[in-house]
């Protein structure tokens, strides 16, 4: 059986009409995007393609190595990788550390 599409006519114009106002043409999280959140993204994706699925928890144990020693620099790159592969169980570690400087 053959499947055809057959996109509506005046597509951005209908919608506007719909909805009774001007929609956006850009997604809500395009223009956010900056060097450095590119130079992380890309950081992360080669960390996951390094460990698999058990990328968050490499790059979580690298950000606690880093805070104990100290290394404030290192321990915020680890925990960006963390949050963008598993943003819970940065959230998390980010708490704990948060309660450590607290403490001391």
């Amino acid at each position: 059986m053959t499947i055809r599409f057959s996109a509506a006519k005046g597509g951005r114009r209908s919608l506007d009409r719909f909805f009774g106002t001007q929609i956006s043409s850009f997604a809500a999280n395009d223009g956010a995007a900056t060097a450095e959140s590119d130079a992380l993204l890309r950081a992360a994706l080669k960390h996951f393609a390094r460990h698999g699925l058990g990328a968050a928890d490499a790059a979580r144990e690298k950000a606690e190595d880093a805070f104990f020693r100290g290394d404030r620099e290192t321990y915020d790159h680890w925990l960006g990788i963390c949050r963008l592969l598993d943003a819970r169980m940065a959230g998390a570690v980010a708490a704990r550390e948060d309660d450590a400087r607290r403490e001391a």
